[in-house]
């Protein structure tokens, strides 16, 4: 059933949920950079193993692509997907690799089948440890386009199930931690390859950018978050940061906001790996606190093989056709690193006074920083 100026009628046309005058299978822009992102990390607590995640759908573009893999030390393992959108809107499965919503906001189930391309799979359920929290609005814009203009939440949760490397099959239990996102909105950049005559967008010369949720256990069993999304230039910085815990609100949080970031970080100066440091926060009623983070094990998932970026003639959201699945296994990503770029999910302790806590770090520090030791000769492409 359909008529020219309205969408095709799904599934989720009988939800009383509808936001805009048409059916689900539109949205309300046109923008090609239209995106919904699912991302997850799962690691286990020495670092030795690390599991990534990814779904987008991007409905402009009739596209629904996917990655799935494990970092273990220095190997790493990928599988990616991706298929027409419009032969199934609402199923967020792409080949082998599936994300099922169990119970909204508590219970989320993210598997990869055994497959031909690799010889890994997973089936892992995630269980909120709390309630998730939104961070700031990102909004951007390069010169005269908006770039950005995206919300995202993210949540922590207790993980079980299993992961198979080769044959070999291990169980995940408390001896993991992890973490989820959920992002929806326009990404100007990133997402299918470059329009041929795109102009370029604004220089923003140097760039330092630290991103990544961490849980924390009190002696009273009581459980926050910290939460620290900080990027700047060379004459700008924007930061969404917040110390998050249950709440009585109406949404089940309290958010406490972290009023200015200043990080003390340090870096591998050949492989710009992130090697631990400090961050300094400053809380709304005046507070300090100085939260020290060092890194788990050499295990990190590269988010490049997971179309972070373009890989082998494709980046997030670009047409494969009605349905397209590869992937690659690399023996040392250090050796890569020219290639992959140093933007990964990495695994992380941190420290609050006696506190500990567990997270994930995302970095990437482009240009050339003499305070760091980070020179030209380590200042490899990230292309977002």
């Amino acid at each position: 059933m359909s008529i020219e100026d309205i969408g095709r009628l799904t599934a989720a046309d009988e939800s009383l949920d509808h936001q805009i005058t048409d059916t689900f299978a539109a949205v309300a822009s046109s923008d090609l950079g239209w995106t919904q992102k699912i991302w997850a990390a799962l690691a286990r607590k020495d670092g030795g193993l690390t599991i990534s995640f990814g779904l987008g759908k991007y409905h402009n573009r009739n596209v629904m692509d996917a990655f799935a893999g494990i970092s273990r030390g220095t190997e790493q393992w990928t599988v990616r997907a991706s298929r027409r959108l419009d032969t199934d809107f609402q199923t967020a499965s792409v080949g082998p690799i599936h994300y099922e919503v169990v119970e909204g906001l508590k219970t989320i189930r993210f598997r990869l089948e055994a497959n031909q391309t690799q010889p890994i799979a997973f089936d892992v359920l995630f269980e909120a440890e709390l309630p998730p929290f939104f961070e700031k609005r990102n909004r951007r814009r390069s010169t005269t386009r908006q770039m950005m203009d995206t919300v995202r939440y993210h949540q922590a949760g207790l993980l079980s199930g299993w992961v198979e490397i080769d044959g070999e099959r291990q169980e995940i239990g408390d001896d993991w931690f992890g973490f989820r996102d959920h992002s929806w909105g326009t990404r100007g950049k990133g997402i299918g390859m470059p329009v041929p005559d795109e102009p370029p967008g604004q220089n923003i010369g140097n760039m330092r950018l630290l991103w990544g949720p961490s849980l924390f256990k009190r002696p009273d069993g009581s459980k926050f978050q910290f939460m620290n999304y900080w990027v700047a230039g060379d004459n700008w910085q924007y930061s969404s940061a917040h110390v998050n815990e249950a709440g009585n609100g109406p949404d089940g949080v309290r958010q406490t906001e972290i009023r200015s970031v200043n990080p003390d970080v340090r870096f591998d100066p050949a492989t710009r790996r992130f090697l631990g440091g400090t961050y300094r926060f400053e809380l709304a009623s005046g507070e300090i606190k100085n939260i020290e983070v060092q890194p788990l094990g050499p295990s990190g998932f590269h988010l490049r093989t997971g179309a972070y970026g373009e890989w082998k003639g494709g980046r997030h959201g670009s047409w494969r056709g009605e349905y397209h699945e590869d992937g690659e296994y690399i023996a040392d990503v250090i050796a890569e690193l020219p290639n992959l770029g140093q933007f990964r999910d990495a695994p992380v302790m941190l420290k609050d006074g006696d506190l500990i806590g567990y997270g994930i770090q995302e970095s990437i520090f482009t240009g050339v920083f003499p305070e760091l030791g980070l020179t030209e000769e380590s200042d490899y492409p990230t292309d977002l």
